[in-house]
């Protein structure tokens, strides 16, 4: 039914908790060791800077670790939809056995072993890297505190975080196997039958198409969105990092938020062109030519992707603004920071590249699907 090679599919979820879990273990530890600092901390300046790094540590584990675990629960929550409407029939037949909604259920509790990995990948990753970072945040020598290991912090992170998306996975199955048997046996994905409005005029076959590869993919369109917000919010950060915090600081970032938007993007891409594959065939049949296959099934995603630059923008702009003017803001050396117009006119081109050269890949692997390998998959 479900078996531990089905989880192993779930690696984009393992990686975005890797980098959760890598960031949250360095800020973490380093506040738990802070903050049994405090009595040894005396000087008017390093009493500023040790409410700005407690206030720091704070918003990078909630911005970073929240947004990265609501992330990952999209991402398994598609997965499991997905999974279970591909296999809705095997999922009826079982029904039909006698097998209850709980018992079936219940056997996606291994899709919790991609978080597992990556929270244990992400720990093990942020203890090897804690000696640097210490010496990152105290290089001004505020504070005089030696790193200490609290075993506390990986493993309530790894354990909690993979008890709570063992129990997600089973409910959301749950849920989704909660239908009639029939409606199982017909492969029935849920599609709700949208009612057409007579008063707007049919739009070119083509601008319809590539409307409706966007309507209602909801999940898609997050990826997609948050890959593009990633890589404008995190390039952007990173050049600021040097001039506000340190180049290690800004490499660190940079990393993260490469790896989280080119993972994304390619996982939301790979299931447009999987989810349109039928249609890409059928197009090449009347006579389309490959290069409005292509802009049909994948020109819709474009104006996705600038959104969520735009808004990754914004983000970067308006955080780093309230780190400086109000998390930072009774320290003497902290610089004044305003919009870097300079990091934006480098991650532009930077932006356009990448996503036109990943786009043309996936145009090309549009441009392969055939009836016949069509038919040969089903």
């Amino acid at each position: 039914m479900v078996t531990i090679k089905d989880s192993l599919k779930l690696f984009g979820i393992s990686i975005v908790i890797c980098c959760a879990a890598f960031v949250c273990t360095l800020f973490i530890n380093y506040r738990i060791d802070l903050v049994s600092a405090k009595d040894t901390i005396s000087g008017k300046e390093a009493v500023k800077m040790y409410d700005a790094q407690l206030s720091t540590s704070t918003v990078v584990c909630i911005a970073c670790g929240v947004c990265l675990v609501l992330t990952s629960v999209v991402m398994l929550v598609t997965y499991i939809k997905n999974f279970v409407d591909s296999r809705s029939k095997e999922l009826g037949i079982l029904k039909a056995l006698g097998y209850s909604n709980l018992g079936i259920a219940k056997h996606f509790w291994v899709f919790g072993l991609s978080v597992f990995a990556g929270a244990a990948i992400g720990c093990a990753g942020g203890e090897l890297y804690m000696d640097r970072f210490y010496e990152v945040q105290n290089k001004d020598g505020y504070f005089t505190f030696d790193r200490q290991f609290h075993p506390i912090v990986p493993v309530l992170m790894i354990t909690l975080s993979t008890a709570a998306f063992m129990l997600l996975s089973v409910w959301f199955a749950y849920r989704r196997v909660r239908k009639p048997v029939m409606k199982l046996l017909r492969e029935d994905a849920g599609a709700k039958v949208r009612k057409s409005k007579k008063d707007k005029a049919p739009l070119p076959f083509l601008k319809e198409l590539r409307r409706d590869t966007v309507k209602g993919r909801y999940s898609l369109i997050f990826f997609v969105a948050f890959s593009s917000f990633c890589f404008s919010a995190m390039v952007q950060m990173s050049m600021s990092m040097k001039k506000l915090a340190s180049e290690t600081m800004g490499i660190m970032i940079l990393v993260i938020g490469l790896i989280l938007a080119f993972m994304m993007l390619l996982l939301a891409l790979s299931a447009v062109v999987k989810g349109s594959a039928k249609t890409a065939a059928m197009m090449r049949i009347f006579g389309y030519d490959d290069s409005d296959t292509s802009k049909a099934i994948l020109g819709g995603y474009r104006p996705v992707a600038w959104i969520g630059f735009v808004l990754g923008t914004v983000y970067q702009f308006v955080l780093l603004k309230v780190m400086v003017d109000v998390v930072f803001k009774d320290l003497e050396d902290i610089p004044e920071y305003n919009f870097d117009f300079k990091a934006l006119c480098i991650t532009l081109p930077l932006f356009i590249a990448a996503y036109e050269i990943i786009m043309y890949i996936y145009s090309s692997r549009v441009k392969r699907l055939t009836i016949k390998s069509v038919m040969l998959e089903d």
